[in-house]
Parts: structure tokens; sequence; C-alpha cells
């Protein structure tokens, strides 16, 4: 087996990106078709979990084919199909599941579940070849923010998480209550530069209970109470110091956390992942606070940030060499915990 190449069909689903990748032995992409419906959702301010699952129902097909044939391959020359079989949205979820049974169950090659948030820490994997477990990493998107213990491949201990809004989701509501629309992680990026971070002291949150948790509900209610006594008063709204100070809240948390979790565990090696790790000001907030404590950051590419199937291909890689299959029962499991299987 040492001397075979092993390339995984990957299928990623769980939003709104309906993506297709090839990768061989884990750590190489040799396809990586993502097809986007943010214009779609875009008209009504977030993602609409129906149309979401329309979208990858006629979308999938010509994405999977896409993919082998920019790989220049062929599905008997795949060892294994890995989907994303949760956590995310049920129905878009279900479109990917069942593709991938429909593949296996027809030729016959072997089909592996895949975490979307493990697929999110492996993306690390891709471009960094000398990365490899023990290390922490901090997985930031629209629906998760996990700190994790990255223990060993597949192997996770979940040291902190959200309790409320993930840190992503706080970024698209606070995008919306100042005009900028969605998708906010973005936007919110674009604008803050324009602003001064130190211009309003929003609230940084700890759990009294969980050192390593998250809130991010209280910022959202803060710049919302902000923004409502400013109009009372009526005063100008300043945009993007609003911007800027509210992301700067966030990511000092993040970073904060990260760093705290690391020292404690002597660790010498972090990743970010997940589609708010492709965030200026975290990235620099991070690369600043690692250089100072002697930890190397790794960061994937913002490509390999948001919603994609290579970085599931690089999860479902580890999982074969485990042998860690899964059969014809294999169903979305929406709130999927990680490290259950």
């Amino acid at each position: 087996m040492e001397n075979k190449d092993i390339h995984i069909l990957a299928i990623e689903s769980s939003c709104d990106e309906t993506a297709a990748a090839v990768v061989r032995n884990g750590r190489k992409v040799i396809s990586n078709v993502i097809s986007s419906q943010i214009d779609i959702h875009t008209l009504y301010g977030g993602v609409v979990p129906e149309i979401a699952s329309r979208k990858h129902i006629e979308r999938i097909n010509q994405v999977i084919t896409q993919a082998l044939t920019e790989a220049d391959m062929k599905l008997a020359d795949m060892d294994a199909i890995a989907v994303t079989y949760g956590p995310g949205l049920v129905g878009a979820l279900l479109v990917g599941v069942a593709e991938a049974k429909a593949i296996s169950f027809a030729t016959g090659i072997p089909l592996i579940g895949v975490h979307h948030i493990e697929g999110h820490i492996c993306a690390n994997y891709i471009e960094n070849k000398d990365l490899e477990p023990p290390f922490i990493s901090l997985v930031v998107s629209g629906g998760h923010t996990h700190l994790v213990n990255v223990m060993d491949y597949g192997v996770y201990e979940i040291l902190g998480r959200t309790r409320d809004d993930a840190a992503g989701e706080a970024f698209d509501k606070v995008a919306r209550a100042i005009g900028l629309g969605y998708p906010g992680g973005p936007k919110i990026d674009k604008v803050a530069k324009e602003g001064n971070p130190e211009a309003i002291d929003f609230p940084r949150a700890k759990v009294r209970d969980g050192e390593y948790d998250f809130s991010f509900s209280g910022l959202k209610s803060a710049v919302l109470n902000y923004l409502n006594s400013e109009k009372m008063a009526g005063r100008e709204i300043n945009v993007p110091d609003v911007a800027a100070s509210f992301q700067k809240a966030v990511t000092d948390v993040l970073t904060e956390h990260s760093i705290n979790a690391l020292k404690a565990g002597s660790y010498k090696k972090f990743a970010l992942a997940g589609g708010v790790a492709s965030n200026s000001a975290l990235r620099a907030s991070m690369k600043e606070a690692c250089e100072r404590e002697g930890i190397k950051l790794y960061c994937p590419s913002p490509v390999f940030c948001t919603d994609n199937a290579a970085m599931i291909g690089v999860a479902g890689y580890y999982e074969y060499i485990k042998g860690n299959f899964a059969d014809l029962s294999l169903n979305a499991i929406p709130n999927l915990k990680l490290g259950q299987r």
C-alpha cells in the first residue's frame, strides 16, 4: 500500500457551496471545484436552506464531472469516496450523502463519512507538508467556533466552543445591522480597514465555567444598543469605526483564548481553520501573538478556508488509512459532534 497512490473523490454540500475534489495521498489536491450560491442567498440576506438544497441537486453531478475532468481521471481510478455527513443544513447534507452513496453502490468504491469541522482542520495539511499532530486548532466559521486539541489524525479533544452565536454568525448579524449586507465577514473586514478599532469599547465576554469557551451574543447586543443610542441621540454613525471596533473585540477574544490554551498545553504549533480564518485582522492578531510566544502559526489559503471539497478529501484519506469506512446506512447528521462516528 505504501507504493500505491491513494486517490479520494471528495464531495462537500453542507451549506451553500456545492464542491467536489480529487485528492492524492491526503496532501496533494489534483482538482478542487466549488460552485458557490452566494449571489442567490445575498438577495435574502443569508442562506435559505430550501434554496440551497435545490441548487445542490441541480449542480452536484456537473461539479463531480468537472472535478474528475480537471484531474484527468475516471471514477474507476478512485480508491474511495469521501463525503461530508455533518454538521450542516440537513437538506444540503442529504444531497451530498445521497450522491456519494449512489456512486459507491453503483461502482463498489468504498464510502467514507467525513465530519465537516474535521475537514476544516485538515485543510491546513494541504499547503503545510510539515504540519503533523499534535497541535491546537481554532475553527471559526459561520456556524462554528471551536478550539480543538488535535491529538492525532482523526483524534480530537474540544477545549472550548461558543455558547451561543458562532463568530461568523456574529459578523453576519452586525454587518446587517450597519447596512453592509451579506456575507458579513468579508464586508466588515474590508470596511474595518478604514476605521479605528479603538473608537468604541465593545465588551470581551468571558464564560465563568469554561475558560476556553466563547460567547458572542452579548457583543452583538452591545453593537445593536450602541447603534440605537447613537440614532436616538441624532448622531451620525461612523460605520468603519463600528466595524473595526466590533472586529477587534472578536479577534481579541479568539486570540486570547487560543494563546492561553497553547501555553497551558506547552504547544508550539497552532492552526487556524474555517471561513473566518481568512479574516485579515484575525490573521494579523494571531500572527503577532504567536510570534511573541514562539509558536508556529499555520493558515490555509482563503480558498481552503471557506467550504471546499479538497479539505474533505484530506480528512477522508486519513480515515481511509485507518480503515474507517461507512456502509449504505450513512445518513446526514446536522448536529454531528466532533469525534462522533
